[in-house]
């Protein structure tokens, strides 16, 4: 009877092992970028280097489930980025400073999710323009990504809201506290966005203000070490569609960040050691985007993207033209080798320190930029 007992106990205890292995479950998930990038000017010098993550940054991660029943689950997400030329961490040293958050899903009412975490212009109209995708990524953000639409920056001491698709509508939002007593506003954020699909037509829209990103004003907030501008405060809106037809996708973005008492921009955006330091003026960017890509075999692609910024900084009233082309080859679905080449010229700088720079490279000392990387990026 006993040895009986003990058998129905120990099935017992295996099949409620047995099932909540299957109702919870834990991803590790990573991709790596590194690529051979020759630039035609680096601070007044030609320059063939080592680079990591010169279309998507290399990071890896985990992401983790929990059935709770009725539709619903806990989720998480841990995710650190680094160099894979020097082994760094990427983010300033943050060991998850790409995402770290936990939160309760539904799948009738959408997500709520708290930590560190994308906005809600990174989730809803990035993936519309060449930065925000595989297709051009890092090198093909606008002038100093200025409207975040690579991701430069995280929001800190946030909470998401993402809802379902709503047939083929998405839309959430997102806001970043202060954490700071007495100053609820100093250095906090918050956006909206919405995207729309609709069989081969996708349109997306977003908003994002920043409060006091990047100052010595409370170091704790939303935006803190990784700040693209000094400045009091950051509007940032766009808008953006695309159009799928005979494997070819075609689309427009337009976006807009009005930064309100600009006194710098950050090392990492400017491409200097130190970043550029500027008059406590206002200052605007005004990005016109045009892209494309076709699929031209299962294992061949090609993209590219024109984009003209218009901008108001310091007193002068600079002009980008961009210019990004890239083609891949898959060697499977988790590897793949890429060719891109970047060109940017910039005018109407005066005496501002303003040169060319393309994204995730060091600045020019002229009003031209080119670079050509040879890569390769393995998933797993």
């Amino acid at each position: 009877m006993k040895k009986s007992l003990i058998a129905l106990g120990a099935t017992s205890a295996l099949a409620f092992a047995a099932t909540a292995h299957a109702q919870s479950s834990v991803t590790l998930y990573g991709l790596i970028d590194a690529g051979l990038t020759y630039t035609n000017n680096q601070g007044g010098s030609s320059n063939f280097q080592e680079t990591s993550g010169s279309v998507n940054g290399s990071r890896f991660g985990l992401r983790g489930t929990e059935d709770l029943g009725g539709g619903l689950r806990a989720i998480f997400t841990l995710e650190n980025g680094f160099n894979i030329a020097n082994g760094k961490l990427g983010q300033n040293g943050l060991e998850f400073g790409r995402q770290a958050f936990v939160g309760l899903s539904s799948l009738q009412y959408g997500a709520v999710t708290l930590g560190r975490q994308y906005d809600s212009v990174v989730d809803y109209l990035a993936p519309l323009a060449l930065t925000g995708t595989g297709y051009g990524g890092t090198g093909a953000a606008h002038p100093f990504d200025n409207d975040n639409l690579d991701n430069s920056f995280r929001i800190n001491n946030s909470i998401k809201y993402s809802s379902v698709a709503y047939g083929g509508l998405k839309f959430g939002g997102l806001y970043g506290f202060s954490n700071s007593a007495g100053a609820f506003a100093t250095n906090r954020a918050y956006s909206v966005g919405t995207s729309y699909s609709y069989g081969p037509f996708n349109a997306a829209a977003g908003y994002l203000q920043l409060n006091n990103s990047g100052t010595d004003l409370n170091s704790g907030g939303a935006v803190t070490n990784d700040a693209t501008f000094t400045a009091s405060t950051q509007r940032t809106w766009g808008a953006g569609a695309n159009y799928s037809f005979a494997g070819a996708t075609v689309g427009l973005v337009f976006t807009q960040t009005v930064l309100g008492n600009l006194t710098g921009i950050g090392a990492s955006a400017s491409g200097t050691s130190s970043g550029l330091s500027l008059g406590a003026n206002s200052g605007r960017f005004t990005n016109y985007e045009l892209n494309a890509r076709y699929q031209i075999t299962p294992a061949v692609s090609i993209a590219g993207a024109y984009t003209f910024t218009d901008s108001q900084i310091d007193g002068v009233s600079p002009k980008w033209n961009q210019f990004t082309l890239q083609t891949d080859y898959a060697l499977s679905k988790r590897t793949d080798l890429y060719l891109q080449g970047v060109y940017q010229h910039v005018s109407d700088t005066g005496n501002s320190g303003i040169h060319a720079v393309i994204n995730g490279l060091s600045m020019s000392n002229s009003n031209e930029q080119i670079a050509v990387t040879a890569g390769l990026r393995v998933r797993f």
